[in-house]
């Protein structure tokens, strides 16, 4: 049972080494949800094992408590699978939902491209027409558009907005916002916009909707399409159903964990405090706090793999996807995070060698979550999938089995000529 909100939540971890104890058996540990034939998605047994056999390779590491993967290719799903607990004694399933941290950001994203394809924003306008207070200390020209891309200058917040007791008081959070100088000017540079932008979304639904961005969420994309989670925070009785996250691996020190705190705003200790917290889940933290499965985030992914629609219902128009994947940023040092990355509107996108989906991925995109966490199409292989890690390691020795298992999936299911989901990018 989760601790009342009010009440300190105990420290939640494994042993001091900050691993798990991996079981020889691996079988008594992971469960199996509904799998396709692999034939049915253009794949076979033996590659669809090859690929599991490297995500067990990943949880063998010791500092993933759970994980699931969640493949579909051409529709369907060729692999459902997960391995560990959702928390000590209770063995996670293709059930168990979890938090994806900054992956929530692509489920934030396409709220602001529903919201322009029905004509209620458009991407080009300035964030103060809808938050005019937010427009103080030369604000005044970021545009929706610099938030997707993570150019609005606003990358980090103060630590006050990360007070637990304001998520059910946004006023305050946007007000926080509001009151923020930009570090740089919109437009200018690419600096990762780990909470902030996020919120600016979020408002600006609720003030052209009347609604906040949760509902808007259920009721255009999740709903119709009939997804049980996905969604931002839970309700209060679904809350003990959450998996925990668990601080693993190597201690932090500088200067990455100077860098982890400029970004996320907090510590990587903290981080993880909150997300267990019931206020976190319960609430609405639109750049962090969604609440899913592997089996939902890839076929979350896989409406837009298919640009926009699936299972018959369409909800986005393929423009829309088109749009969304515009490229804003070519492999443009990102002034947060420290690293180089492509970027379009609201997506990380993939790259012919450094890539989060696997070498020679161009047109895939995605988001990665906190810390080893991947949803992500790549409408080149007609393929979809959800990766989902409990345990929030930032470093540790096998993180190259992570990049094996990326680089192995796109090996067992190779691009397919002519493939109906294939999506430019607008390169």
């Amino acid at each position: 049972m989760r601790i009342p909100v009010g009440i300190p939540r105990p420290p939640v971890g494994p042993d001091p080494l900050r691993r798990i104890d991996v079981p020889k058996d691996l079988a008594s540990v992971t469960t199996i949800g509904v799998e396709a034939d692999p034939r049915e998605g253009g794949m076979t047994r033996e590659a669809v094992e090859t690929i599991w056999e490297a995500a067990e390779r990943v949880y063998r590491s010791g500092v993933h408590p759970a994980l699931q993967l969640c493949l579909r290719r051409e529709g369907v799903v060729v692999l459902d699978r997960t391995i560990g607990h959702a928390e000590p004694g209770v063995l996670a399933t293709c059930e168990t939902p979890f938090v994806i941290y900054s992956a929530s950001k692509a489920i934030t994203a396409v709220v602001a491209h529903l919201l322009d394809e029905r004509g209620l924003i458009h991407l080009g306008d300035r964030v103060a027409e809808y938050i005019p207070e937010f427009a103080a200390h030369g604000k005044d020209a970021v545009t929706i558009a610099h938030v997707l891309s993570h150019r609005a200058g606003v990358p980090n917040v103060p630590r006050e907005a990360f007070d637990l007791d304001l998520i059910d008081n946004p006023e305050t959070i946007l007000q926080i916002l509001c009151e923020t100088k930009p570090r740089t000017r919109p437009g200018k540079l690419l600096s990762y916009h780990a909470v902030s932008g996020g919120f600016l979304i979020a408002e600006v639904a609720r003030r052209v909707t009347g609604k906040t961005i949760r509902e808007v969420l259920a009721e255009e994309f999740l709903d119709p399409l009939g997804f049980r989670w996905t969604n931002f925070g839970v309700e209060a009785a679904d809350v003990d159903a959450v998996g925990d996250a668990l601080l693993t691996g190597a201690p932090i020190v500088p200067p990455i964990s100077t860098l982890l705190t400029r970004a996320l705003g907090v510590s990587v200790k903290e981080v993880v405090e909150l997300s267990n917290d019931p206020r976190f889940l319960t609430g609405i933290v639109p750049a962090a706090n969604v609440v899913t499965t592997g089996n939902e985030l890839a076929r979350f992914f896989d409406v837009l793999g298919h640009g926009g629609e699936l299972d018959g219902v369409r909800v986005l128009e393929p423009r829309t996807v088109r749009r969304a994947l515009t490229e804003q940023s070519y492999l443009e040092l990102d002034l947060t995070l420290g690293v180089p990355l492509r970027y379009s509107l609201g997506f990380m996108l993939g790259a012919q060698r450094l890539s989060l989906y696997g070498p020679d991925t161009e047109l895939a995109f995605g988001h990665l979550g906190f810390t080893n966490i991947i949803g992500w199409a790549d409408p080149e292989r007609a393929l979809a999938g959800g990766l989902i890690t409990s345990g929030k390691p930032v470093i540790y020795p096998e993180l190259i089995d992570l990049w094996s298992l990326m680089r192995t999936i796109g090996r067992q299911a190779p691009k397919t000529a002519g493939s109906p989901l294939e999506i430019t990018n607008g390169r």
